[in-house]
């Protein structure tokens, strides 16, 4: 088995959407629970390549914005909210080889209450 695809069984089998995206906020990689819910329950198509904002509102783009710049100084994931399908979403930073910021991806859990 290829790493790359590797990598993509291994993504999948996370239970939730992850989607990444570089840092011009072009969607690069969606798992199977990402492409399900945009592609099946949101009805988009062929969103690799394609800018972020263009389907997220301008909301959702001023709170990943400000999360990309604490993340970018704390190295660390930053929470954005807790969204309407009670899943609490994180933006987690990609780090290059060197050390430079290349990208993000949006990471999402069930909002469980203990």
């Amino acid at each position: 088995m290829e790493r790359e695809e590797l990598l993509s069984h291994i993504l999948d089998s996370i239970p939730y959407r992850l989607c990444v995206a570089d840092s011009n906020h072009i969607i690069r990689y969606m798992n199977k629970h990402a492409e399900d819910f945009y592609y099946g329950k949101r009805g988009h198509k062929d969103l690799i390549g394609k800018h972020l904002f263009n389907y997220v509102n301008e909301s959702t783009q001023q709170k990943i914005l400000a999360a990309i710049e604490e993340i970018k100084e704390t190295k660390q994931e930053a929470f954005i909210c807790v969204n309407s399908d009670n899943y609490r979403q994180y933006i987690c930073p990609v780090f290059g080889n060197g050390g430079e910021f290349i990208g993000y991806y949006s990471r999402f859990e069930k909002n469980l209450q203990l």
